[in-house]
């Protein structure tokens, strides 16, 4: 994979605005501290919103154990039918992502994520008590929802969204760091919910509570963010950048 990337990146050109950026002297030397310094909102609010990975966390991680481990939860689904979870879940992820993306250029990246991300964690309460009472079918249609449809709101959007509110000269820095960061938050998840939600616990309650909250974080830093979707690209990481026109936005969107 590493070699694969390498290659790939060899023969991958520069951007036409990363370019102009070079030719004019504007590429900073220490891209991190600029961008800290200039878009530091900006990247929190990309932290709060990363840590949306909490959703595929609950269903395929936490969901897992939490169904299959028989000797510290008492319930003992399947593997087999977990695994299946993480086939269906991304299956119906590929298929929806385009169509979300393309209803994001339309009415706008914040109420996809906001959408998405209170809609996604409100429904880990349902599938963690379809788990703690042993239906299969339930927990198995309730995780596809979460997981592979609503959390699409969030997932189809966010790659473009957190890179459009930087400026070029700092973009990759500022989306690479604060996105990574957020995530890596949510690594710790796991460890957190075997702690505070043991064997004997409410643990859809306490898990779902959690999750949930996380989705009012990542839906408020998305809610306070600046709209970006009919945004000129020379214009993206700018607070004052003006919004392009509906109808011509349209009528570029027709022509492409």
């Amino acid at each position: 994979m590493v070699v694969a990337g390498y290659v790939i990146r060899r023969r991958v050109d520069e951007t036409p605005a990363f370019q102009e950026e070079v030719v004019h002297g504007e590429v900073p030397k220490a891209p991190i501290v600029q961008a800290v310094k200039e878009s530091g909102s900006d990247m929190l609010r990309v932290v709060c919103m990363a840590l949306m990975n909490a959703v595929p966390v609950a269903a395929t991680v936490f969901g897992a154990t939490y169904a299959t481990n028989e000797e510290a939860y008492g319930i003992g689904m399947s593997t087999t039918t977990y695994l299946w979870i993480s086939v269906v879940g991304n299956a119906v992820a590929v298929l929806l992502i385009p169509f979300v993306g393309n209803l994001s250029d339309r009415i706008g990246r914040r109420p996809c994520i906001i959408v998405g991300a209170l809609g996604s964690t409100a429904l880990s309460f349902a599938y963690l008590y379809a788990i703690s009472q042993s239906n299969v079918t339930l927990a198995f249609v309730l995780a596809v929802l979460m997981w592979g449809v609503v959390y699409q709101g969030y997932n189809a959007v966010f790659p473009a969204f957190y890179q459009e509110l930087f400026p070029t000269r700092t973009r990759v820095t500022a989306f690479a760091v604060s996105q990574n960061l957020g995530t890596m938050i949510t690594a710790f998840l796991p460890a957190l919910y075997a702690v505070v939600a043991p064997g004997g616990t409410n643990v859809p309650l306490i898990v779902g509570s959690i999750t949930f909250g996380i989705g009012i974080i990542a839906a408020t830093a998305a809610w306070s963010a600046r709209e970006t979707h009919r945004v000129h690209m020379n214009d993206l990481g700018r607070d004052d950048a003006p919004v392009v026109p509906r109808e011509e936005y349209e009528r570029i969107r027709a022509s492409v």
